[in-house]
């Protein structure tokens, strides 16, 4: 595949964006911020870095004086908890061990698998369900089986990982735009600065 046909192959997936979905994301996670709920984030290769980046946009770019910002947690990021869960119990658990002692009824675990298909995403979509959270999925393909066990499944039907993992990323930019906008509106701040 040339340049050019990527990223018109690209473009098309971005021209079919299920904004509804992503809207109930948006909605879902000022909800979180207000209430002061916890967002849990995990995937794995890609999608682990996506969960690190988007829990990084979303403790910083949306913080505006006055309004409540975002508890947030990527589970990816602690590399000694990770390996040592991935050496003494299984790879497969090394999101839903961490989420045990951590997620409250309210919290939200946003889950990245560009198969929708990874074990340990699904497994830590459920263990976040028996707690009481609300599940976000971000998946690619056929939407595998997180598409239907998430509460919020946002779904990019490709099959070309890197694209996918692409379109997540801009989709989770574009979330935290629209969080920092709706902050700004709430505080009586328009988005260029003037009330």
């Amino acid at each position: 595949m040339n340049i050019r046909h990527y990223f018109s192959s690209v473009q098309a997936l971005l021209d079919d964006i299920p904004f509804d979905a992503v809207d109930a994301v948006v909605d879902l996670l000022m909800d979180a911020a207000r209430d002061g709920r916890t967002v849990f984030i995990c995937g794995n290769g890609g999608s682990a870095a996506t969960a690190s980046h988007m829990a990084c946009d979303l403790a910083k770019r949306p913080v505006v004086p006055g309004q409540p910002r975002l508890r947030v947690v990527a589970l990816t990021d602690n590399v000694a908890l990770m390996t040592a869960l991935s050496n003494d119990t299984s790879y497969s658990e090394v999101f839903a061990e961490q989420l045990r002692p951590l997620a409250r009824p309210g919290d939200v675990l946003i889950a990245i698998s560009g198969s929708g298909n990874s074990p340990n995403v699904l497994n830590a979509v459920r263990v976040a369900q028996e707690a009481g959270a609300v599940t976000v999925g971000f998946c690619g393909y056929d939407g595998g089986q997180l598409k239907a066990l998430v509460d919020y499944p946002v779904h990019i039907p490709c099959s070309v990982m890197a694209m996918v993992e692409d379109v997540h990323l801009m989709l989770e930019h574009a979330i935290c735009e629209q969080l920092l906008a709706r902050s700004l509106q709430a505080s009586g701040v328009a988005a260029n600065g003037r009330v």
